[in-house]
């Protein structure tokens, strides 16, 4: 009975410290060690609707992703890797058609088109759109909630290139 006990103890004290040494953590991901420097450029607002804020708020959230989430050094021009694009859409269109054909939700919707240049691996290279949305209440004004809705927006899409770009999704 005292083995079982013992035998049981060891099995639990080994599939925690198992647990405990797997690490979960994206950060550095799968970039090649020779990669240094990233340069992320500006992305235009290129679509038919083009809100003041957006090609700002979207860059800059994606700088701070790769500035505090791999070891590279951001530059202006240059880089090791190179992010550009732009932004191609960007709409609201109403969803979720109630029975009195009103509807309860509208979708924002942005789209950005993003264009990856690995100097050091040609390999990697790729040019894709992304596109991500939130819905808000239709009884909402969307300039009540767009500021919000952007920054969401564009914490997705970012976190969809990161992806593609450090873990190789």
């Amino acid at each position: 009975m005292k083995i079982g006990q013992i035998f049981a103890v060891i099995i639990f004290y080994t599939s925690f410290t198992a647990c405990r040494v797997v690490d979960y953590s994206f950060v550095g991901g799968t970039l090649d060690p020779k990669i240094q420097t990233v340069t992320i450029n500006y992305f235009p607002n290129n679509a038919e609707i083009v809100q003041p804020t957006l090609s700002q708020t979207f860059t800059e959230t994606l700088r701070n992703r790769f500035a505090s989430q791999t070891r590279l050094n951001v530059v202006d021009k240059n880089g090791d890797i190179i992010i550009e694009g732009t932004i191609t859409n960007y709409n609201t269109q109403p969803v979720a058609i109630q029975g009195n054909e009103t509807a309860a939700l509208n979708r924002l919707t942005i789209t950005v088109n993003v264009k990856f240049t690995n100097n050091i691996n040609n390999f990697q290279n790729f040019e894709s759109s992304f596109s991500r949305y939130e819905d808000y209440e239709s009884s909402l004004n969307l300039s009540s909630v767009e500021n919000t809705l952007i920054q969401q927006i564009c914490e997705s899409l970012v976190e969809d290139i990161f992806n593609r770009i450090v873990v190789n999704w």
